[in-house]
């Protein structure tokens, strides 16, 4: 067997079809999220695919969950349908803006503004030792930053560490899974 595949990879879940997905167009979806996290996972917003199957990063092709695998923050790699055993792992999963779009392209400067004050006031609540934004564009919409690096940053966040990484969607052909891993592994080296 893989190392990227197991049985608790696998579903038997059907896909959504493509009435599921226009259906799942402007629509939220639950955050994974308890007080006191070593992690919050901040995502851009939610695909049409995680939409419509209400599990964050679901779409296949997407790293997300491989690349928490091998970085060693879970301990098999997880379905997106067992999100909620991050928990009790020390992590959880939100979004900077949380309305499903076909892709993030389709959302408005505003948007990420007021979604950085909605996620302010769950990082005051929740109190995650880090945030990990992941999308370099996002934070820097975010933030109204002209560009940022991949990585811990300077400044903090309502008392959390921040962390940049790469966006995992499988569109993102600047990282490999790998090279994702790799920076993933860094994060959790440096949040225990």
């Amino acid at each position: 067997m893989s190392p990227t595949k197991s049985p608790a990879a696998t579903s038997s879940a059907p896909r959504p079809s493509r009435q599921d997905l226009a259906a799942a167009a402007g629509r939220g979806i639950r955050d994974v999220i308890a007080p006191g996290l070593k992690v919050l996972f901040v995502g851009i917003n939610p695909g049409l695919y995680t939409a419509a199957t209400g599990h964050h990063f679901a779409r296949p092709g997407n790293r997300f969950w491989p690349a928490l695998h091998a970085a060693g923050f879970t301990p098999r790699l997880l379905h997106p349908s067992r999100q909620r055993e991050l928990l009790s792992l020390g992590y959880g999963v939100t979004n900077l803006v949380n309305r499903a779009t076909a892709t993030a392209a389709e959302l408005l400067p505003e948007e990420f503004v007021a979604g950085r004050a909605r996620l302010a006031a769950k990082v005051r609540r929740y109190r995650p030792r880090a945030v990990a934004f992941l999308g370099v564009g996002a934070y820097c919409l975010a933030f109204s930053l002209k560009a940022a690096a991949v990585g811990p940053q300077a400044q903090g966040f309502e008392g959390a560490q921040v962390w940049v990484l790469p966006n995992p969607s499988g569109l993102n052909a600047n990282y490999q899974l790998p090279a994702l891993a790799a920076l993933f592994r860094r994060l959790r080296r440096a949040t225990g």
